[in-house]
């Protein structure tokens, strides 16, 4: 990681707790995660356990785990979250409980699209949840082969007031190049506003984020991928509002060489 970068990365997308879903399996497994993600300059991480029909999201059973978690790991910080998937017991219960499962219960919520159908009315659930005071923020549409063919209702949705976040091993290729593609689209429009882990284990999804951001920092500049990966993360776990500034990025020469 640069050493120029100040207040270490803040990573919004993990499944760092275990048992929980398809993420960390022990006790054990959960600490080698958060050991990996300070060493690689993470000091802050947001748990994220799927809410699905597959799992169930227990904030009781998920604050204790994080309170276990933090009085044994030293260098990095575990909150609480969600990724949230949109189906509708999941929007009726967000919104009738925001805090439930948004970061911290200050307001900013994962949403995750389905990737087998889409709603009719996404503004219209959007807009639902926007007015029950939570904020959408889209989980790794780069990932979502339904959303490749819908980049201006993304742009619609940032300009409603959603954020997206795409996901650190998208950048450097490990989800395949359609998925690497898209992500470059979306950064070249000035659509993505986080880059997190979306961390399962510490070999084949593993919670690092400084691979992605030395390349992004080494062709468009610290100043310009910082935000991503520090400001607004750190803002969202806190509640706080945006600085948003992202500017449409234009590839280097060398960029160019590491997407194609």
């Amino acid at each position: 990681m640069p050493g120029s970068i100040s207040g270490g990365f803040a990573d919004i997308h993990s499944h760092v707790l275990y048992g929980m879903d398809d993420g960390a399996k022990t006790r054990d497994d959960s600490l080698r995660m958060l050991e990996m993600a300070a060493a690689s300059g993470t000091t802050d991480i947001v748990a994220t356990p799927h809410a699905n029909s597959r799992y169930r999201y227990n904030p009781a059973i998920i604050d204790a785990q994080i309170a276990d978690l933090n009085a044994s790991v030293d260098g990095i910080r575990v909150h609480r979250g969600c990724d949230l998937h949109l189906q509708m017991d999941n929007i009726q219960d967000a919104v009738a409980n925001p805090e439930k499962y948004s970061i911290n219960g200050r307001g900013y919520l994962m949403v995750e699209f389905p990737e087998i159908l889409m709603y009719r009315d996404v503004d219209g659930i959007l807009n639902h949840l926007m007015e029950a005071g939570l904020i959408p923020v889209i989980t790794h549409p780069e990932r979502n082969s339904f959303l490749h063919a819908r980049v201006d209702d993304l742009a619609r949705w940032v300009n409603n007031g959603c954020y997206l976040q795409v996901t650190a091993g998208s950048v450097t290729g490990t989800f395949g190049k359609p998925a690497q593609r898209f992500a470059q689209e979306l950064l070249h429009r000035g659509l993505v506003h986080v880059v997190a882990s979306d961390a399962h284990d510490c070999v084949h999804r593993p919670p690092s984020l400084n691979a992605a951001y030395e390349a992004m920092a080494n062709e468009y500049g610290e100043r310009t991928v910082g935000p991503l990966f520090v400001e607004h993360p750190h803002a969202i776990i806190a509640g706080d509002t945006l600085d948003v500034d992202v500017r449409p990025m234009k590839p280097r020469r060398s960029w160019y060489q590491f997407w194609k």
